[in-house]
């Protein structure tokens, strides 16, 4: 484990200048990590609908014996245009089995994906999951009034939107809090984005309505406790875009938002450390969720 951390803390800044290739490195890297990682004592039940889109699928981890556990609802990264619940190499998988270890139930969301769902279908997709974890959470041993939600990357985006855009105003939010993990919360196609086309395939192409869609225009609104997580070495623009998400939710009412950067970590291992013997993140977001009211 001390190896592998110290491989990703070696790829630093130079992370940024191949994201694919330092993506796959990461994966690589903790690959063998996570395939050890023991899952006895959780129950998985895999693949279950809550729409009508073969993508419309979710996970449930749940500790054996749980009755009442508090809920954590994951949603995966992808640039709007790719990615999957269980993640490249177990990654996500490994994300709800280690909350499971913690006592909670976990859901890991699948949803649809642009251009076939633009804006905002990846968050009614959210929107929908939500909805049947209210419904049918408490059979698999969670309490449907204790869901923080979740989201890495492009998910950040969805969970973003679902929880504060007026656009999903049909939907009741089921979340107790949130965490955004190296999400995208403004849209752009600029220079400096290397998901520049990834971002126009959800957004659309008129870059005059991405401000509108973009979940910082929206912050104050948020009605609900959020934890802003990112990464050191984080692609480019996400922790500028995180940092003014929080500055936006503290002009609000003066009070800041909790703001944790990963010290040494990139966009990939941000979400590959959990469950490899590194707590950089799980730790802060249980004090963060266990100081709740």
């Amino acid at each position: 484990m001390a190896a592998v951390q110290a491989a990703v803390r070696a790829l630093g800044a130079t992370y940024k200048q191949d994201i694919a290739a330092g993506s796959q490195r990461v994966k690589d890297l903790y690959a063998p990590l996570l395939r050890s990682q023991s899952r006895e004592g959780i129950a998985m039940t895999r693949d279950v609908p809550y729409g009508d889109h073969p993508r419309q699928v979710l996970d449930v981890f749940r500790p054996k014996h749980a009755a009442g556990a508090d809920v954590v609802v994951f949603v995966h990264g992808g640039a709007f245009v790719r990615g999957a619940k269980s993640g490249p190499e177990g990654v996500y998988d490994n994300v709800l089995a280690w909350f499971a270890r913690q006592g909670f139930v976990g859901v890991n969301v699948e949803y649809r994906l642009a251009p076939e769902a633009m804006y905002p279908g990846g968050a009614q997709d959210v929107g929908a999951a939500m909805e049947w974890v209210h419904d049918h959470i408490a059979g698999h041993g969670g309490n449907p009034a204790r869901i923080l939600l979740m989201g890495h990357s492009a998910g950040g985006t969805h969970v973003a939107t679902y929880a504060m855009d007026p656009a999903l105003s049909d939907f009741t939010c089921r979340a107790r809090a949130l965490v955004l993990a190296s999400a995208r919360l403004r849209a752009d196609d600029s220079a400096r984005n290397p998901n520049a086309g990834a971002v126009r395939s959800y957004f659309g192409d008129d870059a005059a309505l991405y401000e509108a869609r973009s979940p910082v225009t929206h912050a104050a609104r948020c009605a609900l406790p959020v934890l802003v997580a990112i990464a050191e070495h984080d692609n480019p623009l996400l922790d500028v875009y995180g940092l003014e998400f929080a500055h936006r939710i503290a002009a609000r009412d003066g009070t800041a938002p909790r703001v944790v950067q990963c010290a040494g970590h990139n966009h990939m291992s941000i979400m590959a450390h959990f469950g490899s013997g590194e707590d950089a993140l799980g730790p802060e977001i249980l004090r963060f969720w266990e100081a709740l009211p």
